[in-house]
C-alpha cells in the first residue's frame, strides 16, 4: 500500500512538471549565457548563443526569473503558457531599468533601495536647446536647475537636494554645492575656466554638458540619496548625474536624418516710461532739487535731444529673433553579435543682439557593442568628440543699456556710422566692435570589457579618458569708444587664455551573484583611480600698429603674462557593494568606499563613506493579495554618510605668487596660504525613508520621501589675525548645515485605449535649508553673513518701513544713533531661495498624433528691480510702475520724490533703499516650459521606415508677479533665457 502511495505521488508530481522554451534576445538581438529557472528553485539553465534555453518547471502558476550581469534582473508569472519569449530592453517586458554607473551595477527600479530620478530620450529628443539641462528643468522631484543666462554657451546651476557646503556662497572659486556628473562612465574631472567672459557670460560659467547633443542621451539618472550616492564615496555628497548616451542596436542597417530650425526671443521684458512720462519725471527731478536752469549736460531734457523720439530699446538692443538650426545624421546596425552606431550633428545659434554673432557645435558620438559567441566575453566602446565655437560680443552693454533715455539718438546716423551725437550720446552699438571669441574641444572616451567566467562570477574592467580644452579671445579695439577721446590702436588691448583639463580613470570591477531557494545575493568589488591635470595659461598685449593685428599677439607693443598654472589631482579608491533579497520582498544594500585624495594633507589623506539601505515590497505579502486595487507597494529607507574633495588643488600646501615688483632684475615671491597638514573632507551624513505606491494596475503611481542632510568640516577660510600676514589658513571648519524636506511625485494613465492615451505625472519638492551650528560666528567675519538656525542663503539688510511726511525712505534705526549704517543697522533678515519647485508634465496620443507639454513652477523669493535702480529722476529711464511717487497727494506712492541724482542726501537713502527688505520681493513663477506637437506621418515604402514632423516651443509662457525682468534670473546686465519656436523633421531609413 505505501508503495502504490509512493508511485501515485509520483506520478503526480510528474504530471506537474512541464518543459518552458523559447528565446531571450536584446531588440531582437539574441543574448547567450543568460541564467533561466524558476524562482524558487536550484536549477539554472543557461541560453544558447541562439538565445535559445529549455527549463522545466512546476506548480500551478510559476515564476520564470532571467537573470544576466548586463541587464537588470526580470521575472515574469508565466501561467499555463510553454512559450516565453524575454526581451531584456524592450519596453513591452522590461520593468524600467536605472543604471547607477556604467559598469557599477545595475538594479530595477522596483527593487531599488536609494533614490533615483530618471529621464529617458523620448522627455528630451529634439528640443530646440544646446545643453540637455535645459530639457530637464521642473520634470525631477529634489533636483533644481536654474539656467544662469540666454547667451549661447554658458552654464547652469543645479542643485541636488540643496546646498550642502559654504563655500559656494563665500566667494569661493570652486563652487562646493555642484553634483559629480560621470558620462558614459567617465567622471568629469574638473569643469573649464574661463577668464574672460565675465561681461558677456554671467559667473564665467561654461557647462561641460554643452559638449553633448541632447539627442544622443539615451537616459539621465540622478542619484540623490546615501544608498545611491555612497558607491561613489567622496565625489557623491552633492549627488551623482549619469548620462549614458545612444548604443546601436538590431541587426539591421539604419540611416536617420534629424533637422531642425527655430526662432528665439527673451521670455519677458520690462514696460518702460514713454518719452512723455520720462521728460515730465525728469523735469519733476530738476524742480524737486530747486533747479530752474536745466544743466548744459542734459540732453535729454534740454531739447538737445528730440522730444519727439520714443524708442523702445529693448526691442532695438535685445529684440532681434535669434536664429537656430541643428542637423544630425546617425547610423547603427549590426551582426548576431556586435553593434555600432554613428551620430554626426552640426547646430548654429544667433544672439538677439545685434550684429552677426553665432554660437557653433559640430558633435561626433561613436558606440561599438561587441558580445562572444557564448556570451562570456563582451566589449564595449564610446566616444563623444565636440569642437565648439561662440563669437559673441565683448560685453553685454546692451541688456545694460535698457534704461537709455526714450528720446536718445539714432544707432546710426544718416550714412550708416556710429552715431555719436556730437559726443553726447554714449552710443552702446559701439560695443559690436568688441568681441569674446572661445573654441572647446572635448573629447570623452570609454572602454569597457567585462568577461563571465564559471557560473556566477563576472569580471569587469572600466577605463575612460575625458580631455577639454578651452581657448578664449577676448578683443577690445579702440573703435569700441567714442572718437572725442582720441584713442587710437596703441589703446587697443586683447586678451587671450588656454584652460584644459585632462582626465584619465580605471577602474577594475570583480563581481559574484547566487541564488539559492528564497535568497539572492550580490556581492560587487572593484577599485577606482583617476587623476586629473589642469592647465592654465594667459597674456595680455597692448598697443598695435592696426587692429587688424589684434589676433596676432607677437603683435602687440605692450604684453603681460600671467603665471602659468599645472595642477595635478589624483584619486584613488575601493569600493564593495552587498545586496542581499530574501523571497524578492526584503531587500538590503549595504555600501562601502575608501577614499584618498591629493587635495588634502598628508594627516587626513584617506577617508571611509558609506550607506545602508533597506526596502520592503509590502505589496507581495500574502495578507495583502486581497485588496485589489493595491499593485504595488515598497517602503524604503536609506542612511550613509558621503564626502567632498570639491576644493581646488593644492589648498592645504605653502604656497607663493610671483610678484610684479623686480628686484635686482629678479621676479620676488610672496607667500599667499599657509601649510595645513590637518586639511580633510568635508561629510555629509544622508537619512532618506520613502514610499512608494502603484494602484488599479499601476494605472496610478504615487511616491513620497523625507530627506535630512547633514554636512560637517566644511571646507572654508578661517579668520586669521593681521599680525600673522595672512587673513586666512584653509581649514575645516567645525560648522553644520543642514538640508532636509519633502518630495512627492504622482503618475497616473488616465487614458489608454487603443485609439487614445493620455499620460500625466506630478512633482514637487518642499526644500529646507538650516546652519545648525557655527563656532563663534559672533566673533567672526562670517557673522554678517550667517546666523545660526536661519538658511545659509539669507541676506542681511536694512529694514524699509515706508516713506515719511518728508518724502524720504525711512528704516529701522536697531542701534538707536540715529543715523543709518551698515553692519549695525543691517539686521533685518530675507531669506533669497526656493519655497518649493516641481513640474506638471502630460503626453496624449491619438493616432499618429503626439502632443505633449511641460508646467514648471516655483515659488521663492528673490532680488528685484529695487536692487539695481538708479535714483529715479537721473538721466536713466524707468518702469511704469515706478511713476507712482510719492506726494502729500499720494501718500501711497512707492518710490520717494524723483532727484536729478545731484543730490547726496537722496542718492544715501536711495542707496539704503537698494540695500533694505524694499529689494527682496516674491519671483515665483509658472512657466510653459515645454509644448511639443509631433505627426507620424504613414509611409507605405520598405526602405523608408518612419518620418516625423514636429513643431516645439521653449519657455513659451511666464505666469509672474515678478517686479524686474525674468523671475528666474535675476542677475541684471545679461540676457535671460529666451523663449524658443521651432519646427523639424525625422526620417529614418
Amino acid at each position: 500500500m505505501t508503495l502504490g502511495f509512493t508511485v501515485l505521488c509520483s506520478s503526480i508530481a510528474i504530471a506537474q512538471m512541464r518543459t518552458v522554451t523559447g528565446t531571450v534576445t536584446d531588440n531582437n538581438k539574441p543574448i547567450s549565457a543568460v541564467s533561466v529557472y524558476q524562482e524558487g528553485s536550484d536549477i539554472v539553465i543557461l541560453s544558447d548563443s541562439s538565445g535559445k534555453y529549455f527549463v522545466q518547471v512546476s506548480g500551478d502558476n510559476p515564476i520564470l526569473v532571467f537573470k544576466h550581469p548586463d541587464y537588470p534582473l526580470q521575472k515574469l508569472t508565466i501561467g499555463n503558457r510553454s512559450v516565453i519569449s524575454m526581451n531584456l530592453s524592450g519596453e513591452e517586458n522590461q520593468i524600467e531599468e536605472v543604471i547607477l554607473n556604467a559598469g557599477y551595477y545595475q538594479v530595477q527600479e522596483r527593487e531599488n533601495t536609494g533614490s533615483i530620478a530618471k529621464v529617458t530620450a523620448k522627455d528630451i529628443a529634439n528640443q530646440p536647446v544646446t545643453n540637455v539641462m535645459s530639457s530637464l528643468q521642473g520634470r525631477m522631484a529634489g533636483v533644481n536647475i536654474t539656467q544662469n543666462s540666454g547667451t549661447a554657451g554658458g552654464g547652469f546651476d543645479v542643485q541636488i537636494r540643496g546646498r550642502n557646503s559654504l563655500r559656494s556662497l563665500l566667494n569661493s572659486s570652486v563652487d562646493g554645492s555642484q553634483p559629480l556628473y560621470v558620462i558614459d562612465g567617465v567622471p568629469l574631472g574638473a569643469a573649464l575656466s574661463s577668464k574672460y567672459s565675465l561681461t558677456v557670460l554671467p559667473l564665467q560659467n561654461i557647462s561641460p554638458l554643452n559638449a553633448i547633443n541632447p539627442n544622443d542621451i539615451e537616459s539621465i539618472e540622478i542619484l540623490k540619496d546615501a544608498d545611491a550616492t555612497a558607491i561613489y564615496g567622496s565625489r557623491g555628497a552633492n549627488g551623482v548625474i549619469l548620462i549614458s548616451t545612444k548604443k546601436g542596436r538590431g541587426k539591421t542597417l539604419s540611416l536617420q536624418l534629424n533637422t531642425q530650425y527655430g526662432l528665439s526671443n527673451p521670455t519677458c521684458t520690462m514696460k518702460m516710461m514713454s518719452t512723455p512720462q520720462y521728460l515730465d519725471m525728469r523735469r519733476q527731478a530738476y524742480a524737486n532739487a530747486g533747479i530752474s536752469t536745466i544743466p548744459t549736460t542734459a540732453y535729454d531734457v534740454n531739447g538737445v535731444w528730440s522730444a519727439d523720439r520714443d524708442t523702445n530699446w529693448q526691442d532695438e538692443l535685445i529684440g532681434k529673433w535669434a536664429e537656430s538650426n541643428n542637423v544630425q545624421l546617425s547610423i547603427s546596425g549590426g551582426t548576431k553579435l556586435s553593434s555600432f552606431l554613428i551620430s554626426a550633428s552640426h547646430s548654429e545659434q544667433g544672439t538677439v543682439f545685434p550684429g552677426d554673432f553665432k554660437y557653433k557645435t559640430n558633435i561626433l558620438n561613436s558606440n561599438y557593442n561587441y558580445t562572444s559567441e557564448d556570451g562570456r566575453f563582451k566589449l564595449d566602446m564610446s566616444n563623444i568628440f565636440s569642437d565648439l565655437k561662440n563669437n559673441v560680443v565683448n560685453t553685454d552693454l546692451f541688456t545694460r543699456a535698457l534704461t537709455l533715455s526714450p528720446n536718445a539718438p539714432a544707432l546710426y546716423d544718416a550714412s550708416g556710422n556710429i552715431n555719436w551725437q556730437n559726443n553726447t550720446f554714449a552710443n552702446p552699438i559701439a560695443s559690436l566692435n568688441g568681441t569674446y571669441n572661445n573654441s572647446i574641444y572635448q573629447i570623452n572616451q570609454n572602454l569597457g570589457m567585462s568577461y563571465r567566467f564559471l557560473s556566477d562570477f563576472h569580471f569587469k574592467l572600466n577605463t575612460g579618458i575625458n580631455y577639454q580644452n578651452l581657448e578664449e579671445f577676448s578683443l577690445q579695439p579702440h573703435t569700441m569708444y567714442n572718437p572725442s577721446f582720441g584713442m587710437t590702436s596703441r589703446d587697443s588691448s586683447t586678451s587671450k587664455s588656454n584652460n584644459s583639463v585632462f582626465t584619465y580613470l580605471a577602474e577594475p570591477q570583480v563581481g559574484w551573484e547566487k541564488s539559492f531557494g528564497n535568497h539572492q545575493v550580490n556581492v560587487l568589488l572593484g577599485g577606482s583611480f583617476q587623476q586629473t591635470t589642469t592647465k592654465t595659461t594667459s597674456i595680455v598685449g597692448v598697443g598695435f600698429s592696426s587692429n587688424s593685428l589684434m589676433e596676432n599677439l607677437a603683435a602687440a607693443t605692450t604684453k603681460t603674462l600671467s603665471p602659468d598654472i599645472k595642477n595635478e589631482y589624483k584619486y584613488v579608491s575601493a569600493f564593495a557593494r552587498l545586496n542581499y533579497q530574501f523571497k524578492s520582498k526584503y531587500i538590503l544594500n549595504l555600501t562601502g568606499r575608501r577614499d584618498g585624495s591629493s587635495r588634502f594633507g598628508i594627516n587626513n589623506r584617506f577617508a571611509n563613506f558609506g550607506a545602508l539601505g533597506a526596502a520592503w515590497l509590502f505589496s507581495k505579502e500574502q495578507f495583502l493579495d486581497d485588496i485589489g486595487w493595491l499593485s504595488f507597494g515598497k517602503l524604503r529607507a536609506s542612511y550613509g554618510i558621503t564626502g567632498s574633495d570639491f576644493i581646488g588643488d593644492y589648498q592645504y600646501l605653502d604656497s607663493y605668487t610671483i610678484s610684479g615688483n623686480i628686484y635686482n632684475t629678479n621676479a620676488g615671491l610672496y607667500p599667499s596660504r599657509l601649510y595645513n597638514p590637518d586639511f580633510s573632507w568635508e561629510q555629509t551624513k544622508k537619512l532618506e525613508t520613502a514610499l512608494e505606491l502603484g494602484l488599479f494596475k499601476n494605472a496610478l503611481n504615487f511616491s513620497v520621501a523625507y530627506y535630512r542632510n547633514v554636512s560637517s568640516g566644511q571646507l572654508v577660510g578661517l579668520t586669521l589675525p593681521a599680525t600673522t600676514g595672512f587673513s586666512s589658513v584653509q581649514a575645516n571648519l567645525n560648522a553644520e548645515v543642514e538640508n532636509k524636506g519633502w518630495e512627492l511625485e504622482l503618475s497616473s494613465t488616465p487614458i489608454n485605449t487603443d485609439a487614445w492615451q493620455w499620460r500625466s505625472s506630478f512633482n514637487i519638492s518642499y526644500p529646507e535649508n538650516k546652519l545648525l551650528s557655527f563656532p563663534n560666528l559672533e566673533s567672526s567675519t562670517y557673522a554678517t553673513r550667517y546666523v545660526v538656525g536661519m538658511p545659509i542663503s539669507i541676506v542681511k539688510l536694512f529694514d524699509y518701513t515706508g516713506i515719511n511726511d518728508q518724502g524720504q525712505y525711512t528704516f529701522t534705526d536697531y542701534n538707536g544713533d540715529g543715523k543709518i549704517s551698515s553692519p549695525d543697522d543691517a539686521l533685518a533678515i530675507r531669506n533669497i531661495g526656493v519655497k518649493y519647485f516641481g513640474g506638471w508634465q502630460n503626453e496624449l496620443r491619438y493616432g499618429n498624433f503626439t502632443f505633449s507639454f511641460l508646467w514648471q513652477f516655483v515659488k521663492q523669493t528673490n532680488w528685484n528691480f529695487y536692487r539695481t535702480m538708479t535714483t529715479p529722476g537721473n538721466m536713466n529711464n524707468q518702469p511704469v510702475e515706478l511713476l507712482n511717487v510719492w506726494s502729500p497727494e499720494n501718500p501711497n506712492g512707492v518710490i520717494m520724490p524723483y532727484s536729478p541724482g545731484t543730490v547726496a542726501q537722496v542718492n544715501t537713502l536711495v542707496g539704503n533703499f537698494r540695500n533694505s527688505t524694499a529689494a527682496v520681493g516674491d519671483a515665483s513663477f509658472i512657466r510653459l516650459k515645454n509644448v511639443q506637437i509631433n505627426y507620424k506621418i504613414p509611409v507605405l515604402s520598405k526602405w523608408l521606415k518612419d518620418v516625423v514632423v514636429y513643431a516645439q516651443g521653449q519657455n513659451l509662457w511666464t505666469i509672474t508677479d515678478y517686479f524686474g525682468v525674468d523671475p528666474e534670473f535675476v542677475t541684471t546686465g545679461f540676457i535671460p533665457p529666451l523663449k524658443t519656436y521651432s519646427l523639424g523633421f525625422q526620417v529614418k531609413f
